[in-house]
Formats: structure tokens, C-alpha cells, sequence
């Protein structure tokens, strides 16, 4: 299989930029594809060629699956990479890919629509021996009996969940058998209407846990390696504010325990790529709950700690090379954290669009960019409110801590609104420094 030597990137913003940096440091030439608005995008002004693929919506643009494949047909592009959000995690999109002559740079559609239903993906990893959260093992029938039996028998409070869902949609928290049947109806109809699929499972609602994910890679010739674990426990409304890498007070036998699993389990699956395990971690155990078959938003943090690019390591799985290290290769050093910046209110999160006047990044040791602003780049309404992902490293949690603080006063956005105070909010709050919290510390912090 021949390296790749011309990628279409099908997406937008920071992560594009991203990948247009590790292909050319492969010396792969790249198609940048863009909406109306994203003319002027830093990775559309970087690309070797650049195709406008329609309007500003992203239904008629970023989501339009025919008019992607025919830029690249018409620029000649070998392969696509989409990214993270938008078609990345779109079986039939990475079907169609494949189908037309290009490499899709990700996992095989049958594996992304293996692992994107919900049921599927606990059931197959339940088979390769991955901790799972105990639940009702498949859908809920028309069995209202069985349903009742099955919660009984995992203990309230439950959680009814879409299979097919996903960004904390289609979720129901149940206290009490009298309150379980209709909460089913309910989330049955939620789910065909968001997800055109009304088909639920019930797990045990663990109250107290952290987020903990497992990074993994995968070649075509059957070797698999992970990257360690990281903590995404700062969440608004299920969306990850914080990261950081390795995940902080972790049982050590279970976290190695999980590290195996997940190997195995690729192994078990065939996959092949990036993916991330995601866990729920309480009382030194780990719970599986979903894999995304893709590139993270915080893939930063592991980056970080390992050394490895892997983004690259995405493009040279593609084209069809090993994996340039063995797991005894990979070492965890210090530790790393990540701040999401969006484009937003820091109160009330409403998203802040318009011309960023003046853009200062900040910079010193073991700070880390990556975004796509720049001073007089307009953030449209359009799409996702992130504007830029802040990195930083240090020999231990403290020191990447204090380092974030620094970067975050030094980091200067005019012209429109960003979450950065609430960002320092955070690294302030005791709970946060002495790793004692759970997914819902951010919203009990902003509710105190």
C-alpha cells in the first residue's frame, strides 16, 4: 500500500489546522474544503489547494457527504481525514469513502457502526472482557415485566439510555420502580425523535464517578498500543471543559487491568486507527460506556505525555505502515492538562460570534497552542463556539497547574467573549487541585 500523497481534510477550524501540520510533515499535499464563511480559515490559507463545498450551514457544507467525495475527486486527493465532530464517526460516510477509491483515515465502517450503537458496542466489549457497567446486556423489549425484573435486580437508581445516542441526549436517571415504565416511553420516544432510533437499554446509574478514557492505536498488521488514560471529568452538560493526562489518583491494578482490555479488545474487534475507550471510574473500578472511533478533542494531553503525534500516526496507519512503537516504547512523563476555549459567555455559556480584534498566545515552557485564530479572524454563528485548546506540561500535576494559570492570564482575546475565567475559576477551586471531585463538580461549583 502506497503512502498517501495528497489528503483532503473535511473539517474546519483548529483540528484541521492540525491536521495539515502533521501531513506536511510527512510531506503529504493537502485539499482544504471549506463553507462560505471559512474562506479566510489559517488552513485554508496553508493548503496546497482549497475547495469551497457550499453554503454556511453545515447540512449544506460540512455534513454534505456527495459534494466532499466529489472535491476529491476533482482535486485527485488519496485519502480524507475527517476530523473529529461533523462525518467522523458516520459509518455510512466512511463507506461511501471507501467505496469511490479514497482511504478514509479511521477506523472501517463496519467498526464505527459497530461501536456508534450503544448496545452493540457494550455487548461486544462485555465479549473481549472490557468492565462494563451492569445493565440490561441488549434493548428493552415490550416486556414490561422483564424490564422491572432487570432494574430490580442491578439496584436504583437506573439509567434508560438511547442506544443510538449521544452529546448527553436521550438519557433518563430513574430513583424508583414506580417512576421506571414511563421514564422508558419517554426516552423510547426522545430517541426516534433526535436519533431515528427508539431503541433504549437500562444500566446501573453510577452516582459518583469520574471520567477516565483510555487512548489507543491500531495498525492494519494487527499490532495494537495504548497511550495511557486521561481525566475528563470537568463537564458542562456532558461536555468536557478540562482535560488532563495521566488520569490523577487511579488504583493502579485496575488501571493496568483496563489498559490490557482495551488492547485486547482491538485486537478482538480488528480495529484499526485512533480510537478512545471511554470509562466510568468509582470505587477504583472501571465501567465501560462508549468508544469514539476517532480523533479526540483532548488527544493534546496524551500527546503530551507520550511524545507521540497522533494525528501522524493516523495518517501513516492509513497508509497501510506499522506502528512506529512497540508498547514497551510508550512512558508516561509528567503530566499534562488541557483547557477548552470557547467563543462563549462564562456565565451563561451563550456563544460570543463576531471579529476578534486582537489575538495574544500565549508561550514558555511546556505551553502548547492549538488553534486557528488569529487577530482580525471573524468566528462565525455557525458551527461549535471552540475557539482554541490550551496545553500545558509539567514534571508533575502541580506544576502543569500552575503553568495553565500563567497561560491563561497571558492568553489575550479581544473583540469577542471567552470561558477563560471560568477556566480560572476552576484551577482555583480546592476540589479541583486535590483531585477530589466527579463529573458533576463543574455543575455543583456553578450552582454553589
Amino acid at each position: 500500500m502506497a503512502m498517501l500523497d495528497k489528503v483532503l481534510i473535511a473539517n474546519r477550524g483548529e483540528i484541521a489546522l492540525r491536521i495539515l501540520r502533521a501531513c506536511k510533515e510527512l510531506g503529504i499535499k493537502t485539499v482544504a474544503v471549506h463553507s462560505q464563511v471559512d474562506r479566510e480559515l489559517m488552513h485554508v490559507r496553508l493548503a496546497d489547494e482549497s475547495v469551497c463545498i457550499g453554503p454556511n450551514s453545515p447540512v449544506d457544507s460540512y455534513l454534505n457527504i456527495p459534494t466532499i467525495i466529489s472535491a476529491a475527486e476533482v482535486t485527485d486527493s488519496m485519502g480524507i481525514h475527517p476530523g473529529y465532530g461533523f462525518l467522523a464517526e458516520n459509518a455510512d460516510f466512511a463507506e461511501q469513502v471507501e467505496k469511490s477509491g479514497f482511504r478514509f483515515i479511521g477506523p472501517r465502517a463496519e467498526t464505527i457502526r459497530l461501536m456508534g450503537n450503544k448496545v452493540s458496542a457494550i455487548e461486544a466489549m462485555k465479549e473481549a472482557g472490557v468492565p462494563t457497567v451492569p445493565g440490561s446486556d441488549g434493548p428493552l423489549t415490550d416486556d414490561d415485566k422483564r424490564t422491572l425484573e432487570i432494574a430490580r435486580n442491578i439496584g436504583y437508581p437506573v439509567m434508560i439510555k438511547a442506544a443510538s445516542g449521544g452529546g448527553g441526549r436521550g438519557m433518563q436517571v430513574v430513583h424508583s420502580e414506580a417512576a421506571l415504565l414511563k421514564a422508558v416511553q419517554i426516552t423510547q420516544t426522545e430517541a426516534k425523535n433526535a436519533f431515528g432510533d427508539p431503541t433504549v437499554y437500562l444500566e446501573k446509574f453510577l452516582e459518583k464517578p469520574r471520567h477516565v478514557e483510555v487512548q489507543v492505536l491500531a495498525d492494519m498488521h494487527g499490532n495494537v498500543i495504548h497511550l495511557g488514560d486521561r481525566d475528563c471529568s470537568m463537564q458542562r452538560r456532558n461536555q468536557k471543559v478540562i482535560e488532563e493526562a495521566p488520569a490523577p489518583n487511579i488504583n493502579e491494578e485496575s488501571r493496568q487491568r483496563t489498559f490490557k482490555a482495551c488492547v485486547d479488545a482491538c485486537k478482538k474487534i480488528g480495529y484499526v486507527g485512533a480510537g478512545t475507550f471511554e470509562f466510568l471510574y468509582q470505587d477504583g473500578e472501571f465501567y465501560f460506556i462508549e468508544m469514539n472511533t476517532r480523533v479526540q478533542v483532548e488527544h493534546p494531553v496524551s500527546e503530551m505525555v507520550t511524545g507521540v503525534d497522533i494525528v501522524r500516526e493516523q495518517l501513516r496507519i492509513a497508509s497501510g505502515e506499522k506502528l512506529q512503537y512497540s508498547q514497551d516504547e510508550i512512558t508516561i512523563s509528567g503530566h499534562a492538562m488541557e483547557c477548552r476555549i470557547n467563543a462563549e459567555d462564562p456565565k451563561t455559556f451563550v456563544p460570543s460570534p463576531g471579529k476578534v480584534s486582537h489575538f495574544h498566545a500565549p508561550g514558555g515552557n511546556g505551553v502548547r497552542v492549538d488553534s486557528h485564530m488569529y487577530s482580525g479572524y471573524s468566528v462565525p454563528p455557525y458551527y461549535d463556539s471552540l475557539i482554541a485548546k490550551l496545553i500545558t506540561w509539567g514534571d508533575d500535576r502541580e506544576i502543569a497547574r500552575r503553568r495553565m494559570k500563567i497561560a491563561l492570564d497571558e492568553m489575550l482575546v479581544e473583540g469577542i467573549k471567552t470561558n477563560q475565567a471560568l477556566h480560572r475559576q476552576l484551577l482555583r477551586d480546592g476540589g479541583f487541585k486535590q483531585v477530589d471531585f466527579t463529573i458533576h463538580h463543574l455543575e455543583n461549583l456553578m450552582r454553589d
